[in-house]
Formats: structure tokens, sequence, C-alpha cells
């Protein structure tokens, strides 16, 4: 049963939209090719996100790889006190803890990022504010209700959400920092792109070969068609 309700949970997770608070979703910048990036969003996700969230498909030691920097260095800068390169990325939290905190475990974010989208994620990690009538305190403009507290709310401060009327209903209008916190707009939003940059990455490792490789196999395909259509001119040229 458990399973099911977290395979539920994301694979709703990509309609959470539909029932947010309406507000648009912002544009991530993801590349794949800018490794210091996926390197700084790796350590955010250890700092931040490995304290509920796992995503258990993926090893250091392949960070390491695909980063192209020594192993030795990722587990110094980037996995916590006591891992090793060949540990897979996995939440210290244990399922009693999680249920009775959470009242589920959070679920793995391995796969995050293809079952819903990077902008998605980057407007729900920026889109947390006050909300006193929730559990922790906060609400989610992308994700209504959501059952879990800001991460960064140190980093980001307070945020407030306010509405306009628009023919007599209300609507949503913007976030406003009420009380700043340690980071800068711009500082925060390159923390936060760092990180989904990363979970984009997690999320199909192999992407860059793949496209590497899949530019070869369609040159290959090219040249075979035409060969082929050169062979077919060759046999038919004498039927009449």
């Amino acid at each position: 049963m458990k399973k099911f309700i977290t395979l539920f949970l994301l694979l709703a997770l990509p309609f959470g939209i539909h029932a947010s608070e309406g507000m648009e979703l912002q544009s991530a910048d993801i590349d794949l090719t800018d490794k210091e990036s996926l390197q700084r969003g790796a350590k955010h996700f250890v700092t931040y996100c490995l304290g509920c969230h796992s995503v258990k498909h993926i090893r250091y030691l392949r960070i390491a790889l695909d980063i192209g920097i020594d192993e030795k260095k990722v587990v110094k800068d980037i996995a916590p006190e006591g891992a090793s390169a060949y540990d897979q990325m996995q939440s210290a939290m244990n399922a009693h803890d999680a249920e009775k905190w959470f009242g589920i475990q959070p679920p793995d974010l391995s796969l995050i990022a293809r079952s819903r989208n990077a902008d998605w994620l980057y407007s729900y990690l920026k889109g947390f504010y006050t909300d006193k009538d929730k559990q922790f305190g906060i609400n989610n403009t992308v994700f209504k209700d959501v059952g879990m507290p800001n991460p960064f709310w140190q980093l980001q401060g307070e945020q407030l959400l306010l509405y306009k009327t628009v023919d007599g209903q209300q609507v949503i209008d913007k976030l406003i920092i009420k009380q700043p916190g340690l980071l800068s707009e711009k500082e925060f939003d390159l923390l936060v792109n760092d990180l989904v940059n990363f979970l984009v990455y997690v999320g199909e490792p192999v992407q860059l070969e793949r496209v590497r490789i899949g530019k070869y196999v369609l040159f290959y395909i090219l040249m075979f068609l035409g060969l082929a259509y050169m062979l077919k001119k060759e046999y038919w040229k004498d039927v009449h």
C-alpha cells in the first residue's frame, strides 16, 4: 500500500499545476554541459534535500565520472560524512520517522525531472509562501496544500502571496519577500537552477551521450538511404 501511495504521488505531480494557485511557471536555464552547475547542484541536493529524499539510482562515483572530477573530491566536497564513492545517494531518514513526521515516506527523486519538467521544479522550489493555516505554516503556488516544509526558508526568506481583484474575484497577483533571507534574489535563483539542473541530469545521466551517439546514427541512416537509392537506380536503369 505504501509503495502504491508513493507511486501515486509521483504520477500525480505532473498535474499539480492544474490544482495550483494559478501562477505561471518560471523558466529554468538547463545546461547539462555546465559541469560546475551540476557539481553545485549535487552539493545543494546533499545539503538541503538528502535528509528526506533519495536519488537512489545514481552513485557518487557516477557523478564524479560524468562531471569529470576525482572521486575523492566528490566524497570530500559533495557526499555526506561517512559515505563512499560507491554508495547510492540514499536518504538517512528511515521509513518510521518519515511516516511519523510527514504521514508518508518522502518519494525518491531520481525521476522527478522526467515525471514533471524542469520549469515545474524550478517554479515549485521558488514558490513557497507563508500560510499559517497549514501544518508547516507554508503553502506553495505550484503545488497547493503541499505537505513538506520549505527547505530554503533561511536562504530565500519569508514570502507572502498577494492577490488582486479581477471581475469581482480574487486571483493571484505576485509573491513578495517580507523578510529577506541569507541570499539575494539572484543568488537564490542560481542555487535553485543548479539544483534543478542536477535533478534533470539524474533523471537521465546518459542524455548527452545519447544525443552524441544519435548524431552518428542519423548520419549512418542518411548515408545508407543514399546508397540504397543509388543501388535502386542501378538495378532499374534497364527496366522499361
